[in-house]
């Protein structure tokens, strides 16, 4: 593992490392053996960074166009990109007896978007094991409601697919309809959606939780994530119920429990997770720009998530409240946040904005028979590495592929990994200041 040396900017290590797995995933994609009729190379691009990424959106069904060799692959690649390529590397090089240095567990702190370097070798083997202990128990779970479906092999299979997709966010589905199908099933929307919110939610959060056990002991990120995302998924849920109650083409022609479950389910995917038990394309339209904003927020840090996380969109919301009551500080929990977090989330919020207008002022150009909304809603899932689509995945032009591939990949990396992979990563203490004026601002 010593591919690092006191040269090497981390950030760009990590791209590069990243950008390599993509590759590799589309000459492995592209081989015969792994579909059923030829596909383009953009497509199998398209593929393999869609899931190393764990966005999920398919420009062709990946059920029908791959193999079983085809969907192992995509699920290797789901899994890698899940728990992090670096994560893999850790593990692999432990396993051969070699030790890590401190620069190598830079890249690793890096990778996991931790603030310090203690314990992350011992928190990759943790997030390896409660990885495969909560997919197993899903993978058995699930096979209980498939097996009678689609039988003994294919049943587990199934099982195995979804639990890996959805634990890792991926939202890839092996079914033509995603999970349309089964809008009433309980079970499998329960556990589907537990899986992606235990994914959303980030292993750090449910260790501390763990390790910690008393709610005035855990850390004041763990607060945040999880009252942020009980109050965010209740909010979802009863909102999307509301303005789909009476649609014909979602919720409209389900019973009272299929109304709430396909609510329910539809409610808390937007921010962490691509699978739909919904018709996208068929919901209404305020129920449309909501789930983009669902989308924009997305997980948490340290999770199997993308947008610019829940946690910075609540250090803005709470900056927002203590300016508008007059206060210099921000105070949640009984915690001050620092003034260098805020300036952070005001950066990731305002390159993430950017980004965004400016590969749908593109896409626009390039798909000039697509509907705005339509382009706005796959930007904003392709950045939020949510993977949901109202259906111009698949009928996008060669460009548009090459531009939803681009910001599907500075999703996954993350808006600031991809500034300071363009900088030095130091920062610049200033021993003097300059006289202060006055700027008219609003």
């Amino acid at each position: 593992m010593k591919f690092l040396n006191q040269h090497v900017n981390p950030p760009r290590l990590l791209i590069f490392i990243l950008f390599c797995f993509i590759l590799l995933g589309t000459f492995l994609l592209k081989l015969p053996i792994a579909t059923t009729h030829s596909i383009s190379w953009i497509d199998a691009l398209f593929t393999a960074a869609s899931a190393t990424t764990v966005t999920g959106l398919a420009v062709i069904d990946t059920g029908s166009s791959f193999t079983l060799f085809g969907e192992i692959v995509i699920l290797f690649l789901i899994q890698v990109g899940g728990l992090g390529i670096m994560s893999f590397a850790v593990l692999f090089f432990i396993l051969l007896g070699k030790k890590i240095s401190f620069k190598e567990r830079m890249l690793i702190q890096l990778a996991l978007n931790q603030t310090t370097l203690g314990g992350v070798i011992r928190l990759v083997l943790h997030l390896f094991l409660f990885s495969l202990i909560v997919e197993g128990i899903a993978v058995i779970l699930l096979a209980i409601n498939w097996v009678p479906e689609f039988g003994w092999w294919n049943g587990i299979y199934v099982s195995i697919f979804h639990s890996v997709s959805a634990f890792n966010n991926a939202g890839f589905s092996i079914f033509t309809n995603n999970l349309m199908g089964y809008v009433s099933d309980p079970a499998v929307n329960l556990i589907i959606s537990s899986l992606f919110i235990i994914g959303g939610i980030g292993f750090t959060v449910l260790l501390d939780i763990f390790q910690k056990r008393q709610w005035r002991n855990v850390s004041l990120h763990s607060k945040v994530m999880i009252v942020g995302t009980v109050l965010f998924n209740l909010f979802a849920v009863l909102l999307i119920f509301s303005l789909e109650y009476n649609n014909p083409n979602t919720l409209g022609n389900l019973s009272a429990s299929g109304k709430i479950l396909g609510a329910f389910f539809q409610g808390v995917s937007p921010r962490t997770a691509g699978f739909n038990s919904i018709d996208i394309g068929s919901m209404e339209t305020s129920s449309i720009l909501f789930m983009i904003l669902l989308m924009f927020i997305g997980a948490g840090s340290g999770s199997t998530g993308g947008g610019i996380k829940l946690t910075t969109f609540f250090v803005i919301v709470l900056a927002v409240i203590s300016f508008i009551k007059g206060r210099d500080d921000i105070t949640v929990f009984r915690r001050t946040i620092d003034k260098a977090i805020i300036f952070r989330s005001l950066a990731i919020a305002m390159i993430s904005t950017f980004i965004i207008f400016i590969a749908l002022f593109l896409l626009n150009l390039t798909e000039r028979d697509t509907p705005f909304l339509h382009l706005l809603f796959e930007v904003v899932s392709a950045f939020g590495t949510v993977g949901l689509s109202m259906g111009v995945t698949g009928s996008l032009t060669s460009l548009g592929k090459l531009i939803i591939i681009f910001v599907m990949f500075i999703g996954n990396i993350g808006p600031l990994t991809l500034a300071f992979s363009l900088t030095k990563n130091k920062i610049i203490k200033i021993k003097y200041k300059l006289p202060k004026e006055d700027l008219l601002t609003g």
